[in-house]
C-alpha cells in the first residue's frame, strides 16, 4: 500500500483500534497488510504504543513482551519477523485493556498546564542542603519504610489540590484489581 499516503496511516489506525477492541482476526488482517508493505518500523512503533496506551495496567507485562517481540522481529527481519509480530499481536488483542494510568497522567498534566498546582508541602521538600531545616524543609516527613506495610498517613499533594484524585482504577485484569484494592486501602488510611 502507499507507505507515505493516508492509506498507510488508516491501516495503522485500524490495527490499533482492532487490538483495542479485542478483535484478534481484524488485528491480524491489518498486521498482515503492514507486513506485506514491509514496514517494520511503523509496526514496531504502533505495537509499542498499543501495549502502553490500550493494554497498560490491564496486562503490565504486555509492554516488555512487546519490546522483546519487536527486538526479535528486528533481529531476524522479514519474512521471519512475522512470527514474533503475530504472537504479540494476538496477545495484545486478547489482553485485558486499561488506559487508566495514562489518563490519570493526562489529568495531572491538565492541572499543571492550567496552573492548578500549589506549593510542595514543606515536609516533602529537599532537606539535604545547609539551611533547609531552618526553612522547615523535610521536618515532619514520615519515612514509609518505617511503618507496617510501608504505608503511613501523610499528605503528599500540595494543599491547594490535596483531595485531587487522578488515578481511577479499572478492573479489567488481575493486576489492576490488585492495584485498585491497594489504592482503596491507602485512601482509607489517609482518611482516618
Amino acid at each position: 500500500h502507499d507507505k507515505d499516503g493516508d492509506h498507510h496511516y488508516d491501516v495503522l489506525s485500524a490495527l490499533q483500534k482492532s487490538i483495542r477492541g479485542s478483535d484478534v482476526d481484524a488485528a491480524l488482517h491489518y498486521l498482515a497488510r503492514l507486513i506485506e508493505a514491509g514496514d517494520l518500523d511503523s509496526i514496531a512503533r504502533r505495537l509499542t504504543v498499543i501495549a502502553y496506551e490500550d493494554i497498560g495496567l490491564g496486562n503490565p507485562q504486555a509492554g516488555p513482551r512487546t519490546l522483546h517481540a519487536i527486538e526479535a522481529a528486528e533481529r531476524v527481519g522479514f519474512p521471519e519477523a512475522r512470527i514474533p509480530l503475530a504472537s504479540i499481536t494476538v496477545e495484545l488483542a486478547l489482553s485485558p485493556k486499561s488506559n487508566a494510568a495514562y489518563k490519570a497522567l493526562d489529568h495531572a498534566l491538565k492541572d499543571i498546564r492550567s496552573m492548578n498546582t500549589g506549593d510542595v508541602p514543606d515536609h516533602l521538600k529537599d532537606s539535604h542542603y545547609q539551611g533547609a531545616k531552618d526553612m522547615g524543609h523535610g521536618i515532619g516527613y514520615k519515612y514509609p519504610h518505617d511503618y507496617p506495610g510501608a504505608r503511613v498517613k501523610q499528605q503528599y499533594l500540595p494543599d491547594k489540590i490535596k483531595h485531587k484524585q487522578y488515578y481511577q482504577p479499572v478492573e479489567t485484569g488481575k493486576f489492576e484489581r490488585a492495584l485498585k484494592q491497594m489504592h482503596e486501602q491507602i485512601k482509607a488510611l489517609n482518611k482516618n
